[in-house]
Order: structure tokens, then sequence, then C-alpha cells
């Protein structure tokens, strides 16, 4: 899997650095670590870090976090943008929540579990990634949301079909309704999910996502409810769960239809009564949330097929919104298309122009993968292009290609190159089951986990 983002390590305790450093060197492009707090703002006007990971508690200040609540007020005046997890061995519930209030993205408490700690860093590079797109998607198209009826300018559209769902989602968006946003791969859910916490009354409050598909069986309560110390072999200090964390604002459940059937037998309950036990606890604590979920499955034939739970279905869809794919909304197209050729032409500084030949190409193109193929499209066409126009030869199937030439040529061993070989059988998978990745990830013998990651790799 190619190695993503730059995290910068600022932590006082050497060991601390190094076992982190150690472990995401891993899965990260780059990593860099200081001792000294001071040192954070030359790191960020000589690095373009993604993610920092922040201890709450240097020399001066013992416990009680304060130490790290001002160095992340005073990152966030400098790069608005970057995710910061805030890091203790002082672990408690109010420490959380305060810190989530103040703007951090995720909270750890030392020492971490491997597993836990690495997914807490790839959800925050993500939101990092997703802010930075929101920022700058704001900037450029300042005004178009009212023009449109649009939330936020936080994703584009002015087809019939995207403005209807800017009509639901303004509607839904007011109340507390718990809302289920349905959708393939790549059409957009979690930039509807923030649009939806931007809008509602809750928008100054905490925005807590998981990714249900991402979370080991082991640690799903914890993660979803908290646990109490000693709860469990590896439970040394209390945990705060997600329910908790989002006290007041939203509680963003993702990829909601990967969930085993055995661990959905609590969350009913949980929603419905806004209550929690942790792990290991015998006091329940209420909870004040707005629960947002996502999926690309098809939940009503999972409960067909007894693999989701009726009840549970009934409960987190009191408003459905569906994102339709791209390919019933081409006129949405050449405005994406406009959108991530400003944004890819500033980060590679290049100056390109789109003949209509390429526009065409790329209206008529299924785009399987959605919203987000399209925008890795452009990316590796700007990079790619060597003359003064964009090029797309390089990066996308002609279109007019009839389509069983298209799935004959995917067949066709003109390279023994693994790489491409496995681009090809994942593209081939996920046009055959219409970009729903689950789908595809079983048809190809891969966990999600792993279709995500080749995903990632190969910018689909």
């Amino acid at each position: 899997m190619e190695k993503q983002g730059t995290i910068l390590i600022v932590d006082d305790n050497t060991d601390v650095l190094l076992a982190a450093k150690l472990l995401l060197k891993q899965h990260h492009k780059k990593i860099l670590t200081t001792d000294n707090p001071f040192d954070v703002e030359g790191l960020l006007n000589t690095h373009q870090v993604d993610v920092i990971l922040l201890d709450m508690n240097f020399n001066r200040d013992a416990i009680s976090g304060q130490e790290g609540f001002y160095w992340l007020k005073k990152i966030h005046t400098q790069v608005p943008s970057i995710a910061v997890v805030l890091m203790t061995a002082y672990s408690d519930v109010k420490l959380a929540v305060e810190a989530i209030k103040n703007g951090a993205t995720d909270f750890v408490a030392k020492p971490w579990q491997n597993d836990q700690l690495l997914t807490v860093i790839a959800t925050a590079l993500a939101h990092a990634q997703d802010k930075q797109a929101i920022n700058q998607l704001s900037r450029q198209t300042q005004g178009l949301s009212q023009a449109l009826s649009q939330p936020q300018s936080e994703f584009l559209g002015q087809s019939d079909a995207m403005l209807q769902v800017f009509d639901t989602l303004n509607k839904a968006a007011k109340t507390d309704a718990n809302i289920l946003i349905t959708g393939e791969s790549g059409t957009g859910k979690e930039l509807t999910a923030h649009a939806i916490h931007a809008q509602s009354t809750r928008a100054h409050m905490p925005f807590i996502s998981l990714d249900m598909g991402a979370v080991s069986g082991s640690l799903f309560e914890s993660e979803l409810f908290g646990h109490k110390k000693g709860a469990f072999t590896d439970a040394k200090m209390d945990r705060v769960g997600r329910f908790e964390l989002a006290h007041g604002g939203t509680l963003f459940l993702d990829e909601v239809g990967n969930m085993p059937l055995d661990q959905q037998v609590k969350l009913p309950a949980a929603i419905q009564n806004r209550q929690i036990t942790p792990v290991g606890g015998n006091q329940p604590i209420d909870v004040d949330i707005r629960l947002v979920c996502a999926t690309n499955d098809a939940l009503p034939q999972s409960v067909v097929d007894g693999q989701f739970r009726q009840d549970l279905l009934y409960r987190i869809n009191t408003i459905e919104i569906n994102l339709p794919p791209l390919r019933e909304r081409k006129e949405d197209i050449p405005l994406l298309v406009d959108h991530y050729m400003n944004i890819y032409q500033q980060k590679y500084r290049r100056e390109l122009a789109l003949p209509p030949s390429a526009l065409s190409t790329l209206c008529e193109y299924s785009w399987p993968g959605n919203v987000r193929e399209l925008a890795h499209t452009i990316e590796r066409a700007v990079i790619l292009s060597e003359g003064s126009e964009l090029a797309i030869h390089h990066v996308l199937i002609a279109p007019n290609t009839p389509a069983s030439a298209q799935s004959n040529s995917l067949l066709e061993y003109d390279t023994f190159d693994l790489d491409v070989l496995e681009q090809r059988a994942i593209r081939a998978a996920l046009k055959h089951h219409q970009g729903n990745v689950s789908h595809a990830a079983k048809a190809l013998g891969l966990t999600r986990g792993a279709m995500y990651r080749r995903l990632e790799k190969y910018g689909l």
C-alpha cells in the first residue's frame, strides 16, 4: 500500500517518540518528532504536516492537560485545517470531552493499543484531507451555494438529482432526526454527514466519526461505549467511547452495514434510550447525540438475508438521503472537472487547458468509482500531461470502446505487471457490482479493509 501523510509527534518522553515513530512509519509517508512543543511552529513552516499527535502534559504541568490545550489552540491558529490527536497518560471523561470541544480530532490514552492508534491516525488523516478540500472548495465557490440551494458549497451539483438531495438535507439537518446516508462508494457520504452537522443546531459541538468496517470485534463495544479500567486484559485505564465523546454533537457511524450481526444487538437500545454503559461498568450514562449513519449496502435486503437487524434499521433511518451515482447526474461532471482541475493545477503548479474532446470523454465515461474516481483521474491527468492541454488518455479507458471489448481487454495479458493486472481486476469487479465495494471485495476474495487499501493505492 502506498504510504500517505506526514505525521508530527510531539512528546517530552523520548521513549514514546521512538515507539510511535517505529509504529507509524510503517504506514505513513513521513514521520517527524520533537520533544519540545516550541519547535512545532518552525516545523509547520518548513513541512506540510497532515496530523499532529500531541502530548497533553509536558514538564511544567504534570496532569491537568492545560499545556496540551494551549498548544492545540496555537497550532490551529497557525494551520486551521490540521488534524490534532491529543494523548495523555491521565485519561478521564471530562478531559476527553474538553479536548474534542477545543478542536481536537480525537483523543488517545497512553499506553495505547497499536491497532487503536493506527485507526485514530488514519481517521484523523482522512478528516484533515476532507477539511482541506472543503475549505478550498468553499473559497473557490463562494456564493454558489445560494444559487444552487446547496449546503455551504461543501460538495457540488446542479443536476435535478443533487438539488433534491440538497433540499432533503436542508430540511433534515435542522432537526435531531436520525439520518441514514446511502449511495455507492465515492458518492460523498462523509461530506454529506459533515454538511448535516454544519447546518444543525449542534454545529458548535463535536462531530465524532467511526468507520464500523475498521473496528475489530474485540474492540467494538469499547470503541462505541468506552470501558472501565480492568474490564479486560488490556484495559489499563478508563476509556471514553464515541457515544460519550459526541455528547451534545453528532455521532457519524460510517459503513454501518459492515457490522457483524452479533455486534448489532446492543445498538438499538443505546440509540433509542440515548444511554450507554461502558464495558466493565454498571452505571448507565446519558448521552445527547444526533446520529448519522452511512452505508453503500442495501440494508433492506441485508435484513431479508438475516445479516442486519430490522429493529436497528428502523432506528437509524428516520430520514434517508440517497446520493445518486455520478453516471446518473452527468450534467454535474463539467462542474466537478473544473473544480478538481483548479485544485490540482494549483497543487502541482500546472496551467492546462481542457480541450472539448477531453471533457466529452470524461462526460461519457461511466465512473464506477463516482466522484472519488473522477478526482483521482483528474489528479493523475494533471501530473502526467506533457503539453499545454489536459491529456486523459493515459488514465482513462476510452468510453466509445464497446463494453464487451472493454471487458475482454481486461482479460488480455498484454503485461505481466501484477500491479497493472490487479488494478484491472479491481476495476472490472467494481464495474460488475456497480460500484459496491463490499460485493466487489467479496468477489475478489479480499477483506473490505484490504479492498480500501488497494482503492487508495490505485487512486480508484
